[in-house]
């Protein structure tokens, strides 16, 4: 089993940066990809950033604003967002996938961002 703990949310003015981490945990695991989903209230949970081997995708609303970096020997992936939006208000979820294809979410963390 695989435990994702985030940190890093809070509230933020727009224009602002944030920068959240998700450190994995567990035995016997081994993760092929991490990123990270948003979900605001009222909508869809929708992807943010995801990086699997040498490959990185973004959601189209935070292109050119946020990166992802992932550290393997930490088995901790980061998301730096900078040039933050109102509209970026959302609860942010780690997702991790292990080599067998089965899907592990944190909790979430709140982030805010005023105008």
């Amino acid at each position: 089993q695989v435990q994702l703990v985030e940190s890093g949310g809070g509230l933020v003015q727009a224009g602002g940066s944030l920068r959240l981490s998700c450190v994995a945990s567990g035995t016997g695991f081994s993760i092929s990809a991490m990123g990270w989903y948003r979900q605001a209230p009222g909508k869809q949970r929708e992807l943010v950033a995801i990086t699997s081997g040498g490959t990185t995708n973004f959601g189209d609303a935070v292109k050119g604003r946020f990166t992802i970096s992932r550290d393997n020997a930490k088995n901790t992936v980061y998301l730096q967002m900078n040039s933050l939006k109102p509209e970026d208000t959302a609860v942010y979820y780690c997702y991790a996938r292990d080599i067998r294809g089965g899907g592990h979410w944190g909790q979430g963390t709140q982030v805010t961002v005023s105008s």
